[in-house]
């Protein structure tokens, strides 16, 4: 029988997927937000992670098993017919930074309305070891009247996207994948070999693959961690972070990481994943959270460490205006979610600091209803007394940031993408 499958989330991470493997086999396209799907179908992505050229090649208007290509829906009778379904939906944490697993739950609840005997059904969202086959896996059940591993089977296989990366897409980067059962895990490692040209990992379990997937990024999230309070004292020694990476790295086994701020939805997100499962062990995990409490802290640093400079030039401070340039969660990408720029702007406003927020790459409109904040939609022509460079788009990089700059005004330069000068303080 030929395989047909449905991808069900087609964000950052679902829609790379459904259109490679849509070269090989026939896909559906399948996402609850309707206006995501007359978007696709244009050929436009608004996530940039899929061109035009590459995703118009493979789309279809027709739902059929025989016919590569990739069929865009938000109806739920459109994917009765599969036998293999990949569930790509957010796992983002809630403002106690606690696992929301809400869209999981309902993407499971979805499989289980269409399920039939002997399909399989692959979880790619970042979850704690145990969701699957935990949390996941009985909400199938019961919707579906299937017993697991008897008459439907399931997998883990962790999204490893890194979203504006056009260099390591996703069929370059090495896929974890994990099965239920030997065959079954056996099948879907054929599976994603027969797209993924980096090759596979079979990991011996479901819980393996989920416990790497946190892991990865956890262990990340530490080594910022670590740079970040480099950071804070070297600043306090008035030592070039920079410099001292720089001099550091020359050591063979030197992990070159850089401070900065540490949002998104994977290392900003996942060591809450691994911290919430550990502490239903009972046990506290203190690196892990000491390093997220720390990661944390830096919007608020960047804010404080701005206005000691402007004190420090004798800038005024309650009703002065400021310019923060960038604010999705990383360079040359759209994405907003669980950017930590945010805690700059909200920083810099308990000075009561008027602050302005300009960046070419977001929608403003996704950024007023996600955060209620409002964003300017081109370069200001106006001077203020401080500018911070917050992400270093590539747009920023030839600008020149005094003309936007009072005369004693001065630059936060978060990257350190400028040259230094008397007035400039990066982290």
């Amino acid at each position: 029988m030929k395989k047909k499958i449905t991808v069900i989330g087609l964000g950052y991470v679902g829609l790379p997927l459904a259109r490679l493997f849509a070269t090989k086999y026939p896909v559906v396209g399948f996402d609850l937000k309707k206006e995501r799907i007359n978007e696709l179908k244009t050929g436009k992505d608004s996530t940039n992670e899929v061109n035009s050229e590459d995703l118009l090649k493979v789309l279809t208007h027709d739902n059929i098993e025989d016919q590569n290509g990739l069929f865009l829906s938000d109806n739920i009778d459109d994917i009765k017919d599969s036998n293999i379904y990949i569930v790509t939906v957010p796992t983002p944490v809630d403002h106690n930074n606690r696992p929301d697993l809400s869209a999981l739950y309902k993407a499971s609840k979805t499989v289980g309305s269409v399920i039939s005997k002997n399909d399989i059904v692959i979880y790619e969202s970042t979850v704690y070891p145990g969701a699957t086959e935990e949390d996941c896996i009985p909400i199938i059940e019961k919707v579906s009247g299937l017993v697991f591993n008897r008459d439907f089977f399931a997998g883990y296989s962790p999204e490893r996207i890194n979203p504006g990366d056009k260099e390591h897409t996703v069929e370059k980067i090495l896929k974890v994948t994990s099965g239920s059962t030997p065959e079954i895990a056996k099948k879907i490692d054929d599976l994603y070999r027969s797209i993924i040209s980096a090759g596979t990992h079979l990991a011996p379990s479901i819980k393996v693959a989920e416990a790497a997937k946190v892991i990865e990024n956890s262990q990340r999230d530490i080594n910022i961690a670590f740079v970040n309070e480099l950071a804070k004292i070297l600043n306090l020694m008035g030592i070039d972070t920079n410099d001292v990476l720089k001099a550091a790295s020359t050591k063979w086994n030197f992990l070159n990481f850089r401070p900065g701020l540490v949002g998104g939805h994977c290392t900003g997100v996942d060591p809450y994943y691994l911290a919430q499962k550990a502490q239903q062990f009972g046990y506290h995990p203190e690196i892990i959270l000491a390093g997220r409490r720390m990661n944390d802290s830096m919007g608020h640093y960047i804010a404080s460490e701005t206005v000691k400079m402007m004190l420090k030039y004798d800038l005024r401070i309650k009703g002065s205006e400021v310019l923060v340039l960038g604010f999705t969660f990383k360079e040359n990408c759209p994405d907003i979610r669980n950017t930590k720029v945010i805690d700059v702007v909200k920083s810099l406003e308990d000075y009561s600091i008027c602050v302005n927020v300009f960046d070419p790459w977001l929608d403003p409109k996704e950024v007023k209803e996600t955060y209620g904040l409002e964003v300017i939609s081109q370069m200001p022509s106006k001077k203020y007394e401080a500018v911070i460079i917050a992400v270093p788009h590539r747009e920023f990089e030839n600008i020149n940031i005094k003309d936007l700059l009072v005369d004693d005004g001065i630059i936060y330069d978060v990257k350190g993408i400028t040259d230094l000068g008397t007035r400039v303080k990066r982290l």
